[in-house]
Parts: structure tokens; sequence; C-alpha cells
């Protein structure tokens, strides 16, 4: 009997994620999901169990501003899924102030970058398993605005910022999701996996909650049929289960399309993927979330 493929992804309770999850239990997938809330997980549930009955979906909670979450997190579910045929890093986060977490990172570089940084660094053991695994990344052509790269200081820069001024921040951590796919299809070369990364575009989903005219907004554009979410979900859904991109690995590609992108420089730039691949295992090893940085 064929076994389902487990399908891990986190950000799902909302927006790209959660039209994710449907998709692939329509498709008969095992979901692994990550979740923050209890009570939009218990609703999720029953949202993707509306669409697909028969659906098998396992929550899996913590707050993936917090490494400590995020180790734990990968640590019980590659404990209890010994092979995962999928990964998908969607939860994102577009703050309009600085926020420091309780482990002196900025929530964003946090969440965007780090968070999915270390998750997948955990899940490896079970990925490798799979034989042939995929992990996608959703990163963003907001990657265009990201202002000067400075390694290792972006990483660990706390400064304030107004709301005009959080796009450029938004825009490098989603640069940095660009930069650690290529590298780490790079490492993980002839292991099995495949690492790509998407642009998928603009999307009325949870992302931009912070703003107080964020519904307003939603209305509108909505009316307009503007920034449909699903055109998002459909890049990620065609990057998990398309041939075309079975032994595809390291790659950029667009919303709609599904082509390569060429993304801004210095994204492209060999030796800042490794520069940026080494100072995130400095900086995690020093905080004691890696045991190693070899």
């Amino acid at each position: 009997m064929k076994t389902k493929p487990i399908v891990v992804i986190t950000g799902a309770t909302s927006g790209l994620g959660q039209l994710v999850a449907i998709e692939m239990a329509k498709r008969d997938a095992q979901l692994v999901l990550t979740a923050r809330s209890r009570e939009r997980a218990k609703a999720t549930e029953k949202i993707i169990k509306e669409n697909m009955p028969t659906a098998e979906v396992d929550f899996y909670f913590g707050d993936l501003s917090i490494m400590k979450d995020v180790s734990r997190l990968g640590q019980e579910i590659s404990a209890a899924y010994p092979k995962i045929d999928v990964l998908v890093n969607n939860a994102g986060l577009h703050a309009f102030e600085q926020r420091v977490t309780s482990e002196g990172f900025a929530e964003m570089v946090a969440v965007n970058y780090l968070a999915p940084w270390l998750f997948t660094h955990t899940l490896r053991p079970s990925l490798r398993n799979a034989e042939k695994a995929r992990v996608v990344n959703v990163a963003s052509e907001a990657s265009r605005n990201h202002g000067t790269l400075k390694l290792p200081e972006d990483l660990t820069d706390t400064a304030r910022f107004t709301s005009r001024g959080s796009s450029a921040i938004y825009g490098k951590t989603k640069l940095l999701n660009i930069m650690y796919t290529a590298e780490l299809a790079r490492q993980w070369k002839g292991t099995g996996i495949s690492v790509n990364a998407l642009n998928p575009g603009f999307n009325v989903t949870g992302l931009g909650r912070e703003l107080w005219f964020a519904s307003m907004l939603e209305r509108v554009l909505n009316l307009l049929h503007l920034g449909d979410p699903r055109k998002g979900a459909d890049i990620i859904t065609r990057l998990i289960v398309d041939e075309k991109y079975e032994k595809v690995t390291g790659g950029y590609f667009n919303v709609g399309t599904g082509n390569p992108i060429t993304p801004i420089e210095p994204a492209g730039d060999p030796s800042l993927q490794k520069k940026l691949w080494t100072d995130t295992k400095a900086l995690l090893h020093q905080k004691g979330l890696l045991d190693t940085i070899s």
C-alpha cells in the first residue's frame, strides 16, 4: 500500500500556508503543521476537513520568533516523523515597528530568516530519509528593496525603524531567504533533497495584519480582484508536486509562470551566500542553539 507523503508547513493557520495545506490534503498528504494558537489550529483543522473529510492533520505548537521553540519544534517533529517528504517554510512577518525577542533577535529577522534556517537544519535527518525530499522557502520580490546588505551585522541589528522604514528590513529578510536557499542547495547537493525559493506575488493575507487599515484594505482589494492568495499558494504547490521541479535545486521561481527569476544583487553572489551561511551558523552556535558549527 502506498504511504502518504509527509508534508510539514509553517504558518499554516492562515493565508498561503492554509491554502497549501488544503490543497495538499486533497492530494492525500499527511499534514504536519506548526501553530502558535490552539484556537486557530482548531479552526484550520475544521476548514481542511470541510474540504477533505479524510485529511490527517497533526499540529505542533510554538513561537517561531523564539529560536529555542523552533529547535524544540524541529526535534519533536523529527522524532515523530523519521521521514519527511516536504518542508514548506511559509511563516512570515512584516512588522511596522522594531520588537526584540527574549533571545535578543530582531523579531522580523528571527521569524523570516533565522527560524526557517534552524527549523530546516533540525529536520535534516528526516528529510534525508525520504531520499527525494523537497524544501520550499517562501521569499519575495520585496527583496529588491533591501537597502544595503551588511554581514554579519544585519543578523543582529535591533535598531528602531518606522513603518516606512520597515519595508527595507522586510525586503532584506527575503533577500536572506533567497541567498540561504542557494547556499543550502549547494550544501545538500547529493543528499536527494531539493531546495527552492519562490516569489508568491502580492497577496491579501495576514502578513500586513499590523496595519490599522488592514481589514479595510483587504475588502477593497478583494472587490478589485487584486492580491488573490490562491495564486501564491499555486506556485508553492507546484514546487511541491510538479515533476518539472523534481531535479531542480537552488532556484528562485515566480508566481504565475513558475519561471526562474534572477534575484537582485547581491543575492546571486556565491561568496556572500557562503558568508551568510557561516555567519548564521556561528551566531546560532554562540546562542547555544547549535551543538556544532561544522
